[in-house]
């Protein structure tokens, strides 16, 4: 095997047309696995950080591409240095790009451990264990002799388009359908009730107006409801992420994974749902209503239209993102665990110490 590092994000761009073709032939793979999304990831928040994306070749054939990220994080014990990937929390599930990841990941981390540690964590986040993965990350970390803690991390409720509509909308709840149409016909009686989703090809396909527009009518939901009181950092209208935001968008809107919802009733914009999406892949990425427009479960309704429209669209699953558990309940067919394989530098005090930190976590 021969491994190629890549320190500096704009030297990806040599390097597109062959993440394009391995992002195809990658199991589970979303927008967030594209190289658009992690060149507006980076730049944004990549001023703390180290990039360290490996590309692994044999026989001059590229077989994957490992993106990592080393930054500093704060911990009980102080700042540790960490070797993980890149994904951040912007989305559930993460990996290796490429039709072979046990064979990249292996070699990648067997590169890692051959040069000067520059880490005290090496913590493989966002794994789809129970999925995608199918314990290759484990086997893996093993095979080189990394014996790593695996913890469950976040759970990751989803909807899936097998069958038809009607056989997904009649295997919910009785009660809660019939709060769902109710809902309907109260917004109704506010106007014409009308579900907009602007799903653009990209520029390959010459259909990658971004339309901000209907980017900024989002903000401003989002700006009308509760989100605008979070200080967290996690609303689609806070202050910190919006630029980051709208560079990812255009990203999204260019490789053709947008997927942008408005319900509008009586031609006011009473609830948004902002997703991507990538080869029939839905990843909810925020949500809200406007209060001041309806509070007849706009947000319900719009997530019903977008789930019957995702089926005649033909999509495959409909990731409805961490948290909210309870909401997203009535909606999802299953529920999926993102796992995290953590391997602790031996020697290190302060690794150690974590080390120690995670074994009594899991005995309790």
């Amino acid at each position: 095997m021969q491994i190629t590092e890549i320190n500096d994000a704009d030297q990806l761009d040599h390097y597109r047309l062959v993440w394009k073709s391995l992002l195809a032939q990658t199991s589970g793979a979303t927008f967030f696995h594209s190289l658009d999304w992690l060149q507006a990831y980076w730049r944004h928040f990549g001023q703390d950080q180290t990039l360290r994306v490996l590309v692994v070749r044999s026989a001059g054939k590229t077989l994957g591409i490992v993106p990592l990220v080393a930054r500093a994080e704060k911990t009980r014990f102080g700042s540790a240095r960490v070797l993980t990937y890149p994904l951040d929390h912007w989305g559930v599930f993460y990996g290796p790009i490429g039709p072979r990841p046990a064979t990249a990941l292996t070699a990648a981390l067997q590169f890692v451990r051959s040069r000067p540690r520059d880490w005290d964590l090496l913590a493989l986040r966002f794994v789809q264990c129970q999925g995608a993965d199918g314990g290759r990350t484990r086997r893996a970390l093993r095979f080189i002799g990394f014996a790593p803690i695996e913890e469950a991390d976040q759970q990751a409720p989803s909807v899936c388009f097998a069958g038809s509509w009607r056989d997904y909308w009649a295997a919910r709840d009785g009660h809660w359908r019939n709060n769902v149409l109710r809902g309907e016909r109260r917004l109704a009686e506010q106007g014409e009730v009308v579900h907009l989703r602007y799903r653009p090809a990209g520029t390959s396909y010459g259909d990658a107006a971004p339309r901000w527009d209907l980017f900024d009518t989002c903000l401003a939901v989002a700006r009308s409801s509760w989100q605008a009181q979070q200080t967290d950092g996690t609303t689609l209208s806070h202050a910190a992420i919006e630029p980051y935001l709208r560079d990812a968008h255009l990203a999204a809107v260019r490789s053709g994974g947008l997927d942008l919802n408005l319900l509008l009733v009586g031609g006011r914009p009473a609830a948004f749902a902002y997703n991507y999406h990538y080869a029939g892949h839905v990843y909810g990425l925020r949500m809200g209503y406007n209060p001041a427009v309806s509070r007849h479960g706009a947000g319900t309704v719009l997530m019903r239209r977008m789930i019957e429209d995702g089926f005649a669209r033909g999509d495959h699953t409909f990731d409805l993102g961490p948290g909210s558990l309870d909401c997203k309940k009535p909606w999802q067919t299953s529920v999926e665990t993102s796992f995290r394989y953590t391997y602790f530098a031996p020697g290190g005090v302060r690794a150690q110490a974590l080390k120690l930190k995670c074994q009594l976590k899991k005995l309790l």
